[in-house]
């Protein structure tokens, strides 16, 4: 009975953590111009797709490889596809692991394998090519990200370590790893049309608000999936406190990052208030179940201080950003994993050194893979769209349709 109460708290959890895809694309189509909503939809319903189908023929076995003993624990391959442990008599194992299924685990993991790309996918909005984007989806979410996952999750060398890196359900391991990319891309790519002036950075305005408030709502829903699901149990104690300290930390990054935003320039700005939330969700991400409700206080109010320091930074480096990816994910993605060393009950000097050692591991085959891909496909057959495409939409250029029939 237990073993089936968990198994369903692990399949609602899969499906709140799918339904973030929704709430991404809204917020990315939200933030955005409406003559480039269609392309927006059609990568982040490419990434999920996609995304399933590489976890399930090598991801999976990738991430999880089970590595040997005297492995060092930083590659390994058990072989293509799904395949389910097996008892000896030949019956199916239930007690994969003492909260839910193998069949659930995979379809669980899967859900955070397609977020990287989203990640990416927000931040190069309204001028990369959906054809080189694809292409740089299929290796990213195929290959990197579940490698980069075997060094923690999967028992690779970060968890083999004397202190192991500490990462409860993915600052580092999902987001900052999306965030990384998401850098490279953006230098790569370049700037929009008319965002900076002069060298000074222009307003490029979102044509729904509503959208992008109401996915980022829903993303924090399908947080409650994210982080509550990373329990790998229905285990009511921790479930409760994990939802807790996620929930204060987006209410405070909200609210502070609205705060100081309007300190600084003396106006109640939406999506400063939506990014904060998002980035006080991102913060305590890490250790969401190792915090008290005062931690997650404290995790959530820097990371609404950082969003607005991060966004402001990322427009002094002339690096176009159109959703706030790199602040949120990146940023907020290091900050979390780096709390997780300072408050809660693992904080010590030698947990915040390998919390160091963990974000420079996934910050080094994040950047450079991001950038071997990226640089070879804008040397090759290019990454960007022309002037004329950027201009009229990408909607009309890639995809032959419009969003809104006016």
């Amino acid at each position: 009975m237990e073993l089936t109460t968990s198994n369903i708290w692990m399949m609602i959890c899969t499906a709140l953590v799918f339904i973030m895809h929704l709430g991404f694309s809204l917020l990315e189509i939200g933030l955005t111009r409406k003559k480039n909503t269609v392309n927006i939809l059609f990568k982040n319903v490419f990434i999920i797709t996609v995304g399933l189908l590489l976890y399930c023929l090598v991801g999976f076995s990738l991430m999880y490889p089970g590595f040997s003993e005297n492995s060092l624990g930083i590659f390994a391959f058990k072989g293509f596809g799904l395949s389910s442990p097996i008892n000896a008599d030949g019956t199916l194992d239930l007690t994969y692991n003492t909260g839910f299924t193998y069949w659930t685990d995979f379809l669980f993991q899967g859900m955070f394998a397609a977020t990287a790309a989203t990640i990416v996918s927000g931040a190069v909005a309204e001028r990369i090519k959906i054809g080189p984007f694809m292409v740089f989806t299929v290796i990213y979410v195929g290959l990197v990200y579940p490698l980069a996952g075997s060094w923690k999750w999967g028992g690779g060398f970060l968890q083999k370590m004397d202190t192991p890196f500490y990462d409860f359900a993915g600052s580092t391991l999902v987001h900052s790893v999306g965030g990384w990319a998401a850098l490279v891309a953006i230098w790569l790519l370049g700037s929009r049309l008319g965002k900076f002036k002069d060298g000074k950075p222009q307003a490029i305005l979102g044509h729904n608000l509503p959208l992008a408030t109401a996915g980022v709502l829903i993303l924090w829903l399908g947080w409650f999936g994210f982080n509550g699901g990373s329990v790998l149990s229905a285990n009511p104690e921790l479930t409760s406190l994990v939802l807790v300290t996620t929930c204060i930390a987006a209410a405070t990054g909200g609210i502070i990052a609205f705060i100081f935003s309007f300190v600084l320039y003396k106006n109640y700005d939406l999506t400063m208030f939506l990014n904060g939330i998002l980035g006080g969700l991102v913060g305590i991400t890490a250790g969401a179940d190792q915090m008290s409700p005062t931690d997650a206080v404290i995790i959530g109010a820097i990371a609404g201080i950082v969003i607005v320091a991060g966004v402001s930074l990322v427009d002094k480096l002339k690096l176009d950003d159109p959703v706030g990816a790199v602040a949120v994910h990146l940023i907020c993605g290091i900050w979390g994993t780096l709390a997780v060393g300072m408050f809660g009950k693992l904080a010590s000097v030698s947990q915040f050194v390998s919390q160091l050692i963990g974000i420079v591991s996934y910050a080094a085959i994040c950047l450079i893979s991001a950038f071997i891909i990226l640089f070879t496909l804008k040397k090759t057959v290019g990454i960007r769209v022309s002037e004329i495409e950027e201009v009229e939409g990408l909607d009309l250029h890639e995809h032959g349709m419009n969003a809104y029939n006016e």
